[in-house]
């Protein structure tokens, strides 16, 4: 077994010193190592996902054709002769800078950028692009989305209050610099689970915390049921932590024994009982002189509204509208919440008990924090209820190298974002219920790899490096498939699901890279990062379904509403029309593979809602500035910019003919509905 501590301190070395372990108290030190080292003494689980991860040996291949750039190439094509099946040819150059450069940084190349690697002639031109966009501040901006979609971020509680928090777009940004820095994914773990134990001093790690309260809560007015609604929480909490790290379901056994996997009524609440200490906590950043003056201020205009609500009872419909308007009025003008950061800390610990059927009525024994049997190889000794920083002792449990579900879990999940499935297509459920993986042994070199010491491009040492993932999966000859297949109609009976990679699987842009791409060819993309969520326009029968309808004020700054939409305000109960119509994820369950569907209402987005029409009239401009007056011009430039690629002779033919009897814009309109711009091969 290797050496508990051993990974951290690797990995800590390579981090700035505000990013170092914050030392431990000898007694929490001594509490974490044996309540980890208990746990990895037992024989191995059956369920071939709790086995230890071995690395297997690299198969041999007869394919001469195919070249083998690496390992993962090797197990792919061992897959496919044994079923029978030959890879695809390469994707040309411009499929191939426009797929990596979508699936890296969430937008479409320049034609500048296009432009430059088709001129590249060297033999690293690839792998030159591929650094180029790993290194890119946009890149954490689109696998940052990746991981809030796991972690059901959102800025606000849902339920019918769904109050904001704020703050939490702080959790959003320390995601997105994470990603940027290539943090090691073991420590990206310890930090989400326990960085304000780590240290409660530190901004970031107060902020990573922040992922322990990014699940909805119910805020009940009146007579509270405390003891339901604390286990709620705790039951978020536990439930995100097993789906996320570990890709178990755990919330199946919060009533009774898991049905498939083995994870007891008993185990569950041991499980819950790491963050039973756990309460929500908001540090405001600003002094006691403002803060006395924003709640001086808050509470005197709460105090009208209250007034006026009472002033409201026992009024007829006619005679309510003057007053309500008047309450809207107040809500609008209360000041806005001073700057936070939404956290967690431990303070005094919720008494956990064993929930017959879930109901907090039917208490069972009192329990203390305890490893899941199941994942963690072995019986593992109930710790006392008080033992100190619970969730460490989670963290690094779960981020140990003989833990055999972190590393195949993130790893499916890096592959599941590049080729649309996973090796295991239930990424989130990796257990008796869940799928198989179709290449196995892969996924085992891969999760062996993930964890090995390995030496990138900058020279340092270390293990866990999300990046170098990258490197293995997209400069390999699997990644650079065509789409298309000379034989296709032979793999889509031996493998319709297209499980085996025999091409490179075809992918709708998500709805963020939709909106983004309308931006950027627009020349309207604000790529300004990090800072407070924009909260654009939408219409005023959605806002009036909010709880209160100064829940939703929009930014005043007009150039605002052009950022990223990573930076949109992520609200639960309010989902912009456009996002949703392209299948933005329900922020109230962990959303572990956005689906892809197509529907009328994605059309009538394209070519009748407001966006669509006015990015179409700015693109419009933008070609005449760039392109002049000759329809030509405009379209071929139109193209590059949309599809990363000139028009064909027939497109062409097609588009002069349009222009000859419609305005611009609506050729600009028609393009943002192609589908070479929704897609990409």
């Amino acid at each position: 077994m290797a050496a508990f501590p051993g990974t951290l301190q690797t990995n800590e070395a390579n981090l700035p010193p505000d990013n170092r372990l914050y030392p431990m108290r000898p007694l929490v030190l001594i509490v974490s190592l044996v309540a980890v080292a208990a746990v990895f003494s037992a024989e191995p689980e059956t369920h071939w996902s709790l086995r230890p991860v071995n690395r297997p040996t690299v198969p041999t291949v007869r394919n001469e054709a195919f070249t083998i750039r690496n390992p993962v190439d090797a197990f792919i094509l061992a897959r496919l002769e044994k079923g029978g099946l030959s890879p695809a040819p390469e994707a040309d150059r411009i499929t191939l800078i426009r797929r990596v450069t979508f699936d890296l940084i969430g937008l479409p190349p320049t034609p500048a950028e296009v432009a430059a690697f088709l001129k590249d002639t060297s033999p690293t031109a690839y792998e030159t692009l591929v650094e180029r966009l790993l290194a890119s501040p946009h890149y954490g901006e689109k696998w940052g989305r990746h991981w809030l979609d796991v972690v059901r971020y959102s800025e606000s509680e849902g339920f019918e209050y769904d109050r904001h928090r704020s703050g939490a777009w702080r959790y959003r940004d320390y995601v997105i610099d994470a990603f940027n820095r290539d943090k090691p994914y073991d420590r990206f773990v310890l930090e989400q689970l326990a960085g304000d134990e780590l240290d409660p001093h530190s901004d970031e790690l107060q902020i990573a915390a922040g992922f322990n309260r990014l699940g909805p809560v119910r805020r009940n007015a009146g007579n509270q049921e405390l003891a339901f609604s604390r286990n709620e929480v705790l039951t978020e909490m536990a439930d995100a932590a097993g789906a996320v790290f570990l890709g178990l379901t755990v919330a199946c056994a919060r009533c009774h024994d898991h049905k498939f996997d083995g994870i007891s009524l008993d185990d569950y609440y041991c499980f819950q009982s790491f963050w039973a200490a756990t309460r929500e906590h908001d540090v405001v950043k600003a002094n006691l002189t403002v803060q006395a003056a924003w709640k001086a201020n808050t509470d005197r205009i709460q105090a009208e509204i209250k007034k006026v609500q009472k002033a409201l009872e026992g009024l007829t419909d006619d005679a309510r509208i003057p007053l309500e308007e008047k309450v809207t009025e107040l809500e609008r003008s209360l000041p806005p919440a001073l700057p936070a950061v939404s956290t967690v800390r431990n303070a005094e610990r919720a008494t956990v008990h064993v929930l017959k059927r879930g109901n907090t009525d039917k208490k069972g024994r009192e329990v203390g924090p305890k490893l899941l049997e199941i994942g963690f190889a072995g019986k593992v000794a109930e710790l006392p209820a008080n033992a100190p920083n619970p969730r460490t002792i989670l963290a690094r449990a779960i981020i140990h190298p003989d833990n055999p579900l972190a590393a195949r879990v993130m790893v499916n999940r890096i592959w599941q974002w590049h080729f649309g499935t996973g090796i295991v297509n239930t990424a989130n459920d990796f257990g008796m219920n869940g799928g198989f993986p179709s290449h196995p042994e892969l996924l085992d070199w891969l999760a062996s790899e993930f964890m090995a010491p390995s030496k990138p491009t900058d020279g340092r040492l270390y293990a866990w490096s999300i990046k170098n993932l990258h490197r293995l999966i997209v400069l390999s000859s699997t990644y650079r498939q065509a789409s298309a297949h000379p034989d296709a109609k032979a793999g889509l009976l031996k493998d319709p699901d297209h499980r085996l990679l025999w091409r490179f699987p075809r992918k709708r842009l998500t709805a963020e890279e939709v909106r983004d791409s309308m931006l950027i060819i627009a020349g309207r993309l604000n790529l300004l990062a990090n800072g407070p969520s924009v909260a654009l326009p939408v219409d005023k029968d959605l806002v009036k379904q909010l709880y209160t309808p100064s829940q939703w004020t929009v930014t005043p700054d007009r150039h605002e509403h052009d950022r990223r939409s990573v930076y949109l305000l992520a609200k639960r109960n309010l989902k912009l029309p456009f996002m949703e119509a392209f299948d933005q994820p329900d922020a109230s369950t962990s959303c572990s593979r956005r689906e892809s569907s197509t529907h009328a209402l994605q059309s009538l987005e394209l070519l009748n809602g407001t966006l669509a029409n006015n990015l179409a009239e700015s693109f419009a401009d933008r070609l005449r500035r760039e392109a002049g007056s000759d329809p030509k011009a405009q379209v071929q430039l139109a193209y590059r910019f949309a599809v990363g690629r000139p028009p064909t002779p027939r497109e062409t033919e097609l588009a002069i003919a349009f222009l000859k009897t419609q305005p611009l814009r609506e050729f600009a309109l028609a393009i943002f509905n192609l589908n070479a711009f929704l897609y990409v091969n």
